[in-house]
């Protein structure tokens, strides 16, 4: 990238407002989001939104797609990627203790160590509740896991007690709900928390709230997913709401375990984690 380029990239980046909307549309890369949805979610006026986003799209940091009536927009990966190779790699000169500090200080696992003998990864999937999507999604893991992974899951706002359709679902499927019970994302920033290999969120509402970044650089994806808990109907169409919700999450679940990981490149892991977010059902 030619430096006149990427300082015009900075200067748009530079204003907190446009900043805010580019750091919403990364939360749920490579999906994207509707040009409503983010006005509400920053507390903006539409007007407003729209001048933010038509700055990060003249500069090419986002694209948009009509779906419908509806526009949404989503980063542009391919010129998000070229931004920060131009800044570590020009600015910083691929220091890695200047151009990635946490991931410089984090230590590599050696040969014959417990964290390699055998490797077990520990996964962590946030919605807004943990009444229903999260909660299947950790009993899924921990049943296809077999012990090479370790599930948890937490909400944003949780609940105080699992959807009683969701315990429905999971009793059928022959899960152990015993230990299962809704908690609060902030759980998992205590002291003596596990440190996550990879973060999923399962909801858009989760992937709208702004957190700060896990410990440890762990893989992260946004696998957002319909809430069955907002399902109206009868009660039987109520029930096939999370029913399909627990299959959908166990198809993706079944493919992420069957994934290469310690073979596959950060990169490459990355893209198979998100095409497996946007597998819907048939």
């Amino acid at each position: 990238m030619e430096t006149k380029a990427a300082a015009d990239l900075f200067t748009v980046l530079g204003h907190a407002g446009r900043l805010s909307v580019f750091r919403l549309l990364m939360r749920h890369a490579p999906r994207g989001v509707r040009a409503g949805e983010i006005a509400t979610v920053l507390g903006l006026k539409q007007n407003t939104a729209s001048v933010y986003l038509k700055a990060l799209e003249q500069v090419g940091l986002i694209a948009a797609t009509r779906e419908g009536r509806q526009i949404h927009y989503a980063i542009d990966l391919a010129r998000t990627a070229a931004l920060t190779d131009y800044f570590l790699a020009d600015c910083c000169r691929g220091r890695p203790d200047l151009c990635a500090p946490a991931a410089a200080a984090s230590p590599t696992p050696s040969e014959g160590s417990p964290e390699m003998s055998p490797r077990v990864f520990n996964v962590l999937f946030i919605c807004s509740g943990n009444s229903a999507r999260s909660i299947f999604a950790e009993a899924i893991l921990n049943a296809l896991g077999q012990g090479r992974f370790v599930a948890h899951s937490a909400g944003t706002r949780a609940q105080s007690a699992l959807n009683p359709y969701a315990i429905e679902v999971l009793k059928r499927n022959g899960h152990d709900i015993s230990g299962l019970y809704a908690k609060n994302v902030g759980l998992f920033r205590e002291p003596g928390a596990p440190r996550f290999d990879f973060v999923f969120t399962v909801c858009d509402t989760a992937a709208h709230e702004e957190c700060a970044a896990w410990p440890g650089q762990p893989m992260t994806a946004h696998w957002g997913m319909p809430d069955p808990v907002k399902a109206v109907g009868t009660e039987a169409e109520k029930a096939l709401a999370f029913a399909r919700t627990y299959a959908e999450l166990h198809r993706r679940l079944a493919a992420f375990v069957a994934l290469p990981i310690d073979a596959l490149q950060r990169t490459a892991l990355q893209g198979r984690l998100d095409d497996l977010g946007q597998v819907v059902s048939a």
